[in-house]
């Protein structure tokens, strides 16, 4: 059996929000393998520790450097100078991710939570399409 449903979530601030609560309340009670998927360039998903927040915090500072908007040699900056750094952290990070479910609970681990990463300084509402198939 297959589940799949599409969800408009946000809009979030520049930073890495915790948004597993969103997808666990739209997930059927089955048992196998569900995939998050972000429709859009500029923003990512990944899986991480979700009690802390100085994490979340540390991930944006690190993010930052390592792709920063000063940058003077990027071409692709149509919409801003964080333009082209969103898509390069959204790549690094990844459009999707999985997990476990039985019974129509998450399998992740104690300090595991689903992250949405918003790269942008003004972004809009983001589309996750959330795909569960099992029985």
């Amino acid at each position: 059996m297959t589940f799949q449903k599409e969800l408009s979530i946000g809009p979030f601030k520049r930073g890495f929000h915790i948004i597993t609560g969103q997808i666990v309340n739209e997930l059927p009670i089955m048992t196998g393998i569900v995939n998050v998927f972000i429709k859009h360039t500029s923003a990512s998903l990944t899986i991480n520790e979700n009690a802390d927040p100085t994490v979340r915090e540390d991930f944006e500072t690190h993010f930052n450097l390592m792709v920063p908007e000063e940058g003077n040699y990027f071409k692709h900056t149509f919409e801003g100078p964080d333009d082209m750094t969103s898509h390069i952290k959204s790549s690094l990070l990844g459009s999707s991710v999985s997990f476990p479910v039985k019974n129509g609970i998450p399998q992740l681990g104690t300090w595991q939570g689903i992250y949405l990463c918003e790269h942008r300084n003004n972004a809009s509402k983001r589309k996750v399409v959330i795909t569960l198939i099992g029985n």
